[in-house]
């Protein structure tokens, strides 16, 4: 399909520092040109220090919206005239709808993408245990969203000199009072994690142990800590199977790696954007296989 810019095209940005390596330049471009769909996906390199100016940049040439990555991701909350439940708990924003008045709306497409990724292999949150290990950005983002969609026990692995301690406990607190889940809070003791992962269902590695160059890491000691009705899924893509997905499927565990995860909260993003679906299979099989 023949595909232009033109004086009509509308625009969407990436936001955030570095960005040069960030697939979702393609992975939104190539969406747009398989729906014929008049929109452009640019990704602009920007800091903290300029986050607002650019963001009024955006506003001020009527774009639809714009990713966020690091360092903005909890910068852009500030600037948001109103945020859906999972961003205003987790106090980040990674996708930004921006309405003809100029108002801006702030989600976190993160947890949904990782729970469509699941639903996808036949696992459902609703009424199951998870245990994640670690806090950060799309760790937290995760939790958030499987609390609000019904999980009936969360297990947070976290160091306690962690930077995201402090956060954690309030988001954990906020959830506490607004869902029926029961969180708790875990150091990485072996036995411990060893009995918090045997009674889940889902296992998830939010951290970046195992991300390339380092792919030997892993936060399990052995495949002991593993049981076949476990769910192990890996936020990491790169590489595609990290040390812990393929002990989880040696193990007989279902499994697998970060990739989808990506599309598909890339894929809710574009939702939100054009009010379209992605064609996340024709956009998998040309920048994820």
């Amino acid at each position: 399909m023949r595909y232009e810019i033109t004086g009509h095209t509308t625009l969407i940005g990436l936001l955030g520092s570095p960005v040069g390596h960030s697939l979702s330049p393609m992975m939104h471009n190539g969406a747009f040109r398989a729906l014929g769909l008049d929109y452009c996906y640019l990704a602009f390199d920007v800091d903290e220090g300029k986050l607002e100016r650019a963001v009024e940049g955006l506003k001020a040439m009527g774009a639809r919206g714009m990713n966020l990555t690091m360092p903005c991701k909890n910068a852009v909350v500030s600037l948001c005239d109103r945020l859906s439940p999972a961003a205003q708990i987790s106090g980040a924003v990674n996708t930004v709808v921006i309405e003809k008045d100029g108002t801006m709306t702030g989600h976190t497409t993160d947890g949904v993408g990782f729970f469509w990724a699941c639903r996808e292999r036949g696992f459902s949150i609703p009424g199951k245990k998870m245990t994640i290990l670690g806090a950060g950005g799309a760790a937290t983002a995760i939790f958030v969203q499987a609390a609000l969609d019904g999980a009936s026990e969360i297990s947070i692995f976290i160091r306690e000199t962690s930077p995201f301690f402090p956060r954690t406990l309030q988001v954990v607190e906020t959830l506490r009072e607004r869902t029926r889940c029961k969180i708790l809070i875990c150091t990485y003791e072996d036995q411990r994690l060893k009995q918090e992962i045997r009674g889940s269902q889902l296992l998830v590695n939010g951290t970046s142990v195992g991300m390339a160059p380092k792919e030997e890491g892993c936060l399990l000691p052995d495949s002991s800590f593993l049981h076949p009705d476990l769910t192990v899924a890996d936020i990491i893509y790169n590489p595609r199977e990290t040390r812990l997905v393929k002990m989880a499927k040696e193990a007989g565990c279902q499994a697998f790696g970060g990739s989808d995860m990506l599309l598909y909260q890339g894929a809710e993003a574009f939702r939100l954007w054009t009010g379209e679906q992605m064609p996340v299979e024709a956009v998998r099989e040309r920048f994820f296989a």
